[in-house]
């Protein structure tokens, strides 16, 4: 199996290249029929990094001030990647001054000298498709001042990307991949003279595409927030560009923008960002917003899951539940063990959050940021929900995934006159210890109260018998087990002097009171929150409810509420080592 997979990637970067170079003999563009409105979103604190050079892609700082980007040492093939897709130019638009476009023509030049002829990484569909799309809504920034030569050879590659797209759109990943490379090739189609020819293949594949990838609920395979989130802004840009060209875009594109917007909103926190769950971070900040005002698909309430996900709100809390089995397999090559984990923000303040996706800091970081015990959940002996499968060679990087996980998820969500509720249950545990995990939520319909029931119970004869081995197999010492409650960074925590509550007062001056009913112990620990914007872990720390399962049911119940408005101080503290999957 791993060296069918190492083969058949192997033979996708060969028609890679093959293609990109087959492309230089394509008739060139001579320019724009129209182009779209500009809607990629930049950063000006990013742009004016760069300008100072200061080079921050997938996790990694390189500082090289008056260094072109294309002699950058690469540390890690994403880095790479990232350089080749042109999103930097988001950032140095939204800067917009001379030293930004002067930076802008250069690099692109530079780039079209270099690997126009089809060489470098950055010759894949998905890469090409995210670089046609910025070159094209920056095209009057980067051909203002420039000569007939420089606009004839940017005309002429655009023209070469163009055609690279049509023949190799369908060797992308399903998915994310595959839409940006469709998405690059519409917006080319439609803007640049000769290219019309690619309009109606494009259009055709995206709509088989929405069909095949977005679900009835407005999900995605890898259930992955900010990956949907990316998905849909792509789906609007193309329905967008598709309409100021006069075209109509097609039913099923429409009707999965339709799908996936009340999928987002429920995934949306008070804050306006994403629930972090199975490798996605909040998203840029007013991203989603503004993909969801772009779109014109009025809000809907989804009472039921969306994309496996409850979402409970009232007053000016909201909390996200994710209540369903993982994702598993090389469709999802990054999911979390984070089944009936949940995220609490209350107004524009984060509270209890899962760790995140470690991708950016490296293979143990990822790795331990995909266990149960980086999520605020149950976790028994230290032992995730899912397990890891081999590791396997995944859009050029070797990965695992998960391959066995909880075969039977529950979950229910209710509402009433005094608040929202939440019942699920996993048998994440039932193989491994013969326990299930059925956690109940109970959020008072103001948003200032949660109150929480954990249970691990053995409730067959068979699940009983594997419990006893366990008990045995200890000394009928009990199975440990504990209930972790991740905290924010800003977040400053701290516990009560009998030891049985823990104050958590936000940065907006609000204090959360945590307390609990149970024979477990209480104790404040370190933790992590990972973001890939950061070039580091940012410490934090987790109420962590400690005990031992000595019955065939043993019951851990809690209760968060909000206290009072004073400020607290807020203390730095230091990372432990983070478990594993």
């Amino acid at each position: 199996m791993a060296n069918t997979i190492k083969t058949n990637t192997r033979r996708k970067r060969f028609a890679d290249r093959f293609h990109a170079r087959l492309s230089v003999f394509s008739r060139p563009a001579t320019g724009f029929v129209s182009q779209p409105e500009p809607r990629t979103i930049g950063s000006f604190a990013r742009g004016r990094q760069l300008i100072a050079g200061n080079f921050m892609f997938a996790g990694f700082l390189v500082e090289a001030p008056n260094v072109s980007i294309w002699e950058l040492p690469s540390p890690d093939r994403r880095f790479e990647q990232d350089l080749h897709g042109f999103t930097w130019m988001d950032d140095l638009a939204a800067v917009g001054d001379g030293e930004a476009r002067k930076r802008v023509q250069a690099w692109t030049n530079e780039w079209i000298e270099r690997y126009s002829g089809g060489t470098g990484s950055g010759w894949t569909p998905d890469i090409t498709g995210r670089r046609v799309i910025r070159w094209i809504n920056h095209a009057l920034f980067f051909l203002n001042g420039q000569d007939a030569k420089v606009s004839q050879a940017f005309f002429g590659v655009l023209a070469q990307q163009t055609v690279f797209l049509s023949r190799r759109w369908h060797g992308a990943a399903a998915g994310l991949a595959r839409f940006e490379a469709l998405t690059g090739l519409l917006y080319a189609g439609l803007s640049l003279t000769g290219m019309e020819r690619h309009v109606k293949p494009a259009m055709k594949a995206l709509a088989r595409e929405c069909v095949d990838q977005i679900d009835t609920e407005g999900g995605i395979p890898t259930r992955n927030p900010e990956e949907l989130l990316e998905v849909f802004t792509l789906l609007t840009w193309a329905a967008s560009a598709l309409s100021e060209a006069g075209r109509m875009p097609a039913r099923e594109h429409l009707q999965a923008i339709e799908r996936i917007a009340p999928t987002l909103r429920a995934l949306r926190h008070s804050d306006g960002g994403l629930a972090r769950f199975h490798g996605g971070g909040r998203g840029l900040e007013g991203r989603l917003d503004n993909a969801l005002a772009t779109s014109g698909v009025r809000a809907q309430v989804n009472t039921g899951l969306s994309m496996g996900f409850a979402r409970m709100h009232a007053g000016r809390t909201s909390i996200v539940i994710d209540a369903a089995s993982p994702p598993m397999g090389v469709a999802a090559p990054e999911g979390h063990a984070s089944t009936l984990a949940f995220e609490l923000t209350s107004g524009r303040r984060p509270l209890v959050v899962n760790c995140g996706s470690g991708a950016t800091f490296g293979e143990s970081w990822r790795r331990a940021g995909r266990a149960t015990p980086s999520h605020s959940t149950v976790t028994l002996d230290g032992f995730s929900s899912a397990r890891l499968g081999k590791r396997r060679m995944i859009g050029g990087h070797q990965l695992q995934c998960l391959e066995s996980g909880p075969n039977n998820v529950v979950a229910n969500r209710s509402s009433g006159q005094e608040g929202v509720q939440f019942s699920g249950e996993h048998d994440g545990y039932l193989q491994t210890h013969g326990l299930v995990h059925q956690r109940h939520l109970d959020l008072s319909f103001d948003g200032r109260g949660l109150s929480g029931t954990e249970v691990l119970l053995a409730d067959t004869s068979k699940a009983k018998r594997r419990f006893d081995v366990h008990m045995d197999s200890g000394k009928l010492s009990g199975i440990p087990y504990s209930c972790r409650f991740h905290l924010h960074p800003d977040v400053d925590a701290e516990v009560d002097m009998g030891g049985t509550a823990v104050s958590l007062a936000l940065k907006s001056g609000e204090i959360w009171v945590f307390r609990h009913n149970s024979t477990a112990k209480l104790t404040l620990e370190p933790s992590v929150y990972l973001e890939k914007t950061r070039l580091k872990p940012r410490a934090a720390k987790q109420i962590v409810l400690s005990g031992r399962a000595m019955d065939y049911a043993t019951r851990v119940t809690w209760h968060l509420a909000k206290a009072q408005d004073t400020p607290s101080n807020i203390r730095d503290v230091e990372p432990n080592e983070m478990p594993k999957l």
